[in-house]
């Protein structure tokens, strides 16, 4: 049986060679005009350099920017005899460019003239930085209310693959990102398909999956943003960007690694407006947020708070950072890295080599200063200068990594720290976590009864301040997910603290177990993180099913 003859695949393969020869006859013509040849339909158009011609006189010229590094602008030209490229190419330099000229053929020209269609969502900026304006954000804050409408959306971008439409999906990503204050967005290229992530209180979400052809160019965009090597896909790489919201200059820092399917990207959005939380805001219970209150203001000690990456330890130490700033004070901080910059604060960060956390604390003890903020510690002799600091007239803030407030102790002697001069340098030590809140609108109240009922009244049972227990104990609240939420939204903190006190400094003296310390701090009468999760399940903050998801309530 004669097999039939597939017209449209001769035709796909006519027109291939056709535009192929188009290609190397532009690349002769380029080398007898004396200019250099692009390929505009294979290679990325920055779409900074793009707007520096208007789409109208890009048409007019037959002449358009499609890449840009500091001074030096490639143009593409389509055209190289119009009358108006000339006049074009002085402006470009008038303005301190360096134009190098590229010849391109009318395909290639057409092709990246519909990246002029992405620049609705994207204002002028500078390199490494684009722009979505208020008006935008809020659209999108008003539209995308949940997970379902979200893929909506971007389903409603990438309408084909073009260039252009890739590109709009690309701000489309970053635009819902912040509307839904997502604090990282995954993008990671499966055998079948690329998944889209974000981080949304806490939790990984599947937003959305796109296809190979997609991802390639969505991974050009991230990297010339980035400042990445387009050309390495086989090792790991790191960069940044910024993105105006609003008038507010978000950083966005790069990570990607290799993989068998492709690189995979995630983006951290650094929102600074999720660093100023007011010291009163954090959800810390009103008994230790007082005492904290007065703790924070003494001329010399050490507070350190504990928790696992994502806790939320940066955002309470900053917090407690502005409380206490006043002119006359003097704070600085070592990081790695620093995230957020705090105004009137001088902020420093380590690079791992010559300027480390022991190196730099050992410099800034001898820049005058009354507040000092370590971002961890991490080893002996960090703790060691900490330490000393505390006790020669500053007040240390830190973090270091335990599952507990009293589980600080012990860790300071893993690391070589001295027992006995706990009681002169250590003032507070705490630990935290941060569970979803219930979104008052998608929230509904249940009896307490069965094993919750026993659980309950267990971790309420070994409370010793009984006037810290609300009114109301014979309820819980639950997510009751509506109009695509999924019953949660924000995220508030679970909070313990130690104190010091002779009695505590007497017993650290013989370098007691965590469980040791947690039974003679009883005695003080502040909340566990597991007490504190319950009452706030039973106020309705939050529901009991998150809090048994982060903390041991078992424990208690």
């Amino acid at each position: 049986m004669p097999v039939p003859f597939d017209t449209k695949a001769e035709d796909e393969k006519i027109r291939a060679m056709r535009e192929a020869e188009e290609e190397d006859v532009a690349s002769l013509i380029a080398e007898r005009y004396g200019m250099q040849y692009a390929n505009l339909g294979a290679a990325p158009v920055d779409t900074d350099a793009l707007r520096l011609i208007p789409e109208e006189k890009a048409r007019a010229t037959e002449a358009l920017a499609f890449r840009k590094d500091g001074p030096q602008l490639s143009l593409a030209v389509a055209q190289p005899k119009n009358e108006g490229l000339k006049a074009l190419v002085e402006e470009l330099e008038s303005r301190g460019l360096k134009v190098t000229q590229y010849l391109v053929t009318k395909k290639s020209f057409e092709h990246a003239l519909e990246r002029y269609k992405e620049l609705s969502y994207a204002a002028a900026s500078q390199k490494g930085v684009f722009s979505i304006s208020k008006e935008d954000l809020e659209k999108l804050s008003g539209t995308v209310t949940g997970i379902p409408v979200l893929r909506e959306y971007l389903s409603s971008t990438l309408t084909d693959k073009h260039t252009a439409e890739v590109s709009r999906l690309f701000e489309g990503i970053m635009g819902t990102a912040f509307a839904m204050k997502a604090s990282d967005i995954h993008i990671e290229p499966e055998e079948d398909e690329v998944r889209l992530r974000f981080r949304l209180d806490g939790e990984l979400n599947d937003v959305f999956s796109f296809d190979a052809h997609t991802y390639r160019f969505l991974a050009s965009r991230i990297k010339l943003l980035s400042g990445l090597k387009l050309n390495i896909h086989d090792r790991a790489q790191d960069g940044r960007f910024s993105v105006l919201v609003g008038g507010t200059e978000i950083e966005i820092r790069t990570s990607l690694i290799p993989g068998n399917y492709g690189e995979s990207f995630v983006m951290r959005l650094l929102d600074p407006r999720s660093i100023h939380i007011p010291f009163e805001a954090l959800g810390i219970h009103p008994k230790l947020l007082a005492r904290l209150e007065k703790e924070i203001a003494r001329p010399n000690g050490m507070l350190l708070t504990t928790g696992p990456t994502g806790s939320g330890k940066t955002t309470t130490l900053y917090a407690f950072l502005q409380k206490i700033q006043t002119p006359d004070i003097k704070i600085i901080t070592i990081e790695d890295p620093v995230e957020y910059h705090l105004k009137g604060i001088v902020q420093t960060q380590t690079n791992g080599k010559d300027y480390t956390f022991a190196s730099g604390l050992r410099s800034i003890v001898r820049q005058d200063p009354d507040v000092i903020m370590v971002g961890e510690i991490r080893d002996g002799e960090t703790a060691g200068i900490a330490i000393q600091a505390a006790l020669t007239g500053h007040f240390v803030f830190s973090t270091i990594h335990t599952n507990d407030a009293a589980g600080t102790f012990p860790r300071l002697v893993d690391l070589g720290a001295d027992p006995k001069e706990f009681a002169s340098a250590v003032t507070v030590a705490m630990a935290q976590r941060l569970v979803r809140k219930l979104d008052p609108n998608a929230r509904k109240e249940v009896p307490l009864e069965g094993e919750n009922k026993k659980l309950v009244e267990k971790v309420i049972a070994s409370v010793v301040d009984k006037s810290l227990l609300p009114e109301k104990m014979d309820t819980l609240w639950i997510p009751d997910p509506k109009d695509g939420s999924n019953g949660y939204k924000g995220r508030v903190g679970l909070y313990e603290g130690v104190f010091m006190d002779d009695e505590l400094g007497v017993l650290l003296r013989d370098n007691p177990s965590a469980s040791d310390i947690r039974k003679n701090v009883a005695r003080q009468g502040f909340l566990t993180m597991a007490q504190d999760g319950v009452i706030k399940a039973l106020q309705g903050l939050t529901s009991l099913e998150e809090v048994l998801d982060i903390v041991d309530v078992q424990r208690d």
